[in-house]
């Protein structure tokens, strides 16, 4: 049975979805407001807060400052290119950043096929969780995020990536 709930956070109002499990749930993805490719709650699912309260904890103690490791059950999903770039993501440490090209070659994946690589990366179903945040341009510059480049930049300004700017 598909589940779902909201929650707000300082990025806005976040989609929780995931499968129901017997002490909890599996998150299958998270989305956030005006996110490409963020599906409408569909009928079928049902409400279900009380699922996704360890999911929720661990948000707020994230944008706390409190929790720098996510420890949630995923569903598996995706092509197996996707599942090995995902599974990179997961490796990148908190309160750091790594480029698409630095990723492409940790990964094998050759240069002509590092526009795949960011696809796989947009394709990311766990924003923030799955820290796909996390991946810039080799020139510092912030790449596509299919949460909007400006949660981007708050996400890696939250862990300390980036200094906040004085505006």
């Amino acid at each position: 049975m598909t589940v779902f709930t909201t929650t707000d956070s300082p990025l806005g109002e976040l989609l929780l979805v995931g499968e129901e499990a017997l002490d909890g749930v599996t998150l299958t993805s998270l989305f956030m407001p005006g996110q490409r490719n963020a599906p409408a709650v569909k009928p079928g699912w049902r409400r279900d807060p009380d699922r996704f309260a360890d999911v929720v904890r661990q948000l707020t103690a994230y944008f706390a400052g409190e929790l720098a490791e996510f420890d949630i059950e995923f569903t598996p999903g995706g092509t197996d290119f996707q599942q090995r770039v995902w599974h990179a993501l997961e490796e990148i440490p908190y309160g750091t950043s790594t480029t698409y090209g630095a990723l492409a070659e940790r990964l094998g994946v050759p240069r002509e096929r590092i526009q795949a690589l960011g696809a796989a990366i947009g394709a990311n179903p766990l924003l923030l969780v799955r820290p796909c945040h996390r991946v810039i341009g080799a020139d510092g510059t912030m790449r596509g995020y299919a949460g909007g480049v400006e949660r981007k930049v708050r996400l890696l300004t939250h862990e300390g990536v980036l200094q906040p700017t004085l505006l």
